[in-house]
């Protein structure tokens, strides 16, 4: 068996490899001769108190058989193989697009969106004329909403799936070697698309199909069963298996389903602003006044609160990031936050939001599956009519927020499309405003310098997760009452990132390739 060591060093030492077997073998009490090799397993940065430090896991290989092999995509030929439909090309999608190349089985890939190079121009048009595909934006299209919206690979579904598998499997495809080290991984939305990139080419290259700008727009069920689904309202095309992973945003699947009788149902989300400092003031904070350490990177935080008893907290931080508007539609403004690879922009951001049950909402009916995405809507509309009805998002310095004070000026922020000055206590429901002022100066305690005046909230931050899920059979993963229809990832409420996207796209195709497996 290998040992794993657990040391901490200063930043400035983490460079100096011959340091950090020393120091971990005198921690180990092993000679040189006691092992063959050794690796850094795991890197995170201490920051409770100062001097900041780097914990290391270090991991020593005693023998060849120590070292465990690598999850690697290994493809075959699957052009003649069973057909599955993966719906969405987002990281569920394209996981199970590859796992299925794994198990042998053929994936036909439909995607709403157009392919990375091709999304870049609509989403110039967001920022620059505030003009809004609702098939091709920050949600929609090749690689889904990581794609362009950070890239963040940290999960707490360990129990989920393989995610070693999963984050081998980007690095396999051209992600960085760090991911599989760094205790909160992230590889850059700079990077991203020449990965998911190349994660298509090889569907292909194995047989499988991806089609672009093509939208499901129904599915034919007979007798409890999937037989077929239309694309673009016009081609019928016929499976026994279809992995629906349309993402979080696809409210018009929801619809669909409900339209056919297809059980889905209301499910808590959270919503809140999106909050930009300056990164100088969140690394003085984080780093203990030591912001200037070239050793250490753009600080991020994590934050949480109950507030009257509900939880408020912080979501999707993007140290060195820029706020992007993430409107699905014309009549709506949305942010999100993203940061290239070197996280090096001047802003730090981070959503700030309040948990909601369908019970918490005003107008919540027993068995309504809208409740939630009803007030989702809702909120996202009045920003958009509170900030002139373009993508320029309403918004307010945090403590003219606290104090109900509309802000007679802003600093520099990184949103692109621009803000509009307003009371968010008026736009904004009392439900998440009240509990947000309240978070706010409690977070000012335990961050001395977070409750800022020059702190600036863009709203609303409102798509963390789907307000609707789609249920599933523990075992099958097959929908309850829909066989051969597999609810998948974010949009079907059984993933939160990029990861656990990933591997619940990878536990569909396994519950797939199970099944014909149990056939034969």
């Amino acid at each position: 068996m290998s040992t794993l060591i657990q040391i901490s060093i200063l930043p400035h030492k983490q460079e100096d490899l011959d340091y950090i077997l020393e120091l971990a073998l005198e921690k180990g009490k092993l000679r040189r001769s006691d092992f063959i090799d050794w690796r850094i397993r795991k890197r995170s940065i201490d920051a409770r108190r100062k001097p900041v430090k780097l914990n290391l896991q270090i991991e020593i290989y005693h023998t060849e058989d120590d070292k465990k092999a690598t999850s690697e995509f290994i493809s075959q030929d699957v052009s003649n193989s069973p057909e599955v439909a993966i719906i969405g090309a987002g990281p569920a999608g394209l996981f199970a697009a590859l796992r299925a190349v794994e198990a042998g089985l053929k994936p036909i890939l439909f995607e709403r969106g157009k392919d990375v190079r091709e999304r870049r121009r609509d989403l110039a048009a967001i920022n620059k004329d505030h003009v809004v595909n609702p098939d091709s934006n920050y949600c929609f299209g090749e690689g889904g909403a990581g794609t362009y919206s950070d890239g963040k690979l940290y999960t707490r579904s360990k129990k989920r799936g393989n995610v070693l598998k999963a984050l081998e499997w980007f690095t396999h495809f051209g992600a960085d070697q760090d991911i599989l080290v760094e205790a909160h991984p992230h590889i850059g939305t700079n990077k991203l698309p020449k990965i998911i990139s190349a994660m298509r080419e090889a569907i292909i290259e194995a047989g499988g199909e991806v089609h672009f700008n093509s939208k499901l727009t129904d599915i034919n069920i007979s007798d409890g069963n999937i037989k077929g689904i239309t694309i673009n309202e016009s081609k019928e095309h016929f499976f026994d298996n279809v992995i629906l992973a349309t993402g979080h945003s696809a409210r018009d699947i929801f619809y669909l389903l409900h339209k056919r009788n297809v059980k889905i149902e209301a499910k808590a989300f959270a919503i809140g602003v999106r909050v930009e400092h300056q990164q100088e003031v969140i690394d003085y904070i984080q780093y203990h006044g030591d912001s200037d350490n070239p050793y250490l990177p753009p600080a991020s935080y994590a934050l949480v609160e109950q507030v009257d008893g509900l939880g408020v907290y912080s979501f999707c931080m993007c140290p060195g990031g820029i706020i992007a508007p993430c409107a699905t539609e014309q009549e709506e403004v949305v942010t999100n936050g993203w940061s290239p690879s070197k996280r090096n922009n001047p802003y730090a951001n981070s959503g700030i939001v309040v948990s909601v049950s369908p019970e918490d909402l005003p107008k919540y009916t027993k068995g309504d599956p809208f409740v939630c995405l009803d007030f989702q809507k809702k909120v996202e509309r009045d920003c958009w009519e509170a900030a002139g009805k373009t993508q320029k998002v309403p918004a307010q310095r945090m403590q003219d927020f606290i104090n109900g004070k509309v802000s007679e000026d802003f600093p520099k922020t990184s949103y692109q499309p621009g803000i509009t000055a307003v009371d968010l206590n008026k736009v904004l429901p009392d439900l998440i405003a009240k509990r947000l002022k309240k978070a706010f100066v409690a977070f000012g305690k335990k961050m001395r310098g977070y409750n800022s005046n020059e702190a600036v909230l863009h709203a609303p931050e409102s798509r963390t997760s789907s307000p609707i899920a789609i249920p599933r059979d523990s075992i099958t993963l097959e929908h309850i009452e829909v066989k051969g229809l597999y609810p998948c990832g974010e949009g079907a409420g059984y993933a939160g990132g990029i990861i656990s996207a990933a591997i619940d796209g990878i536990n569909c195709v396994d519950a797939i390739a199970l099944k014909y497996a149990t056939d034969k």
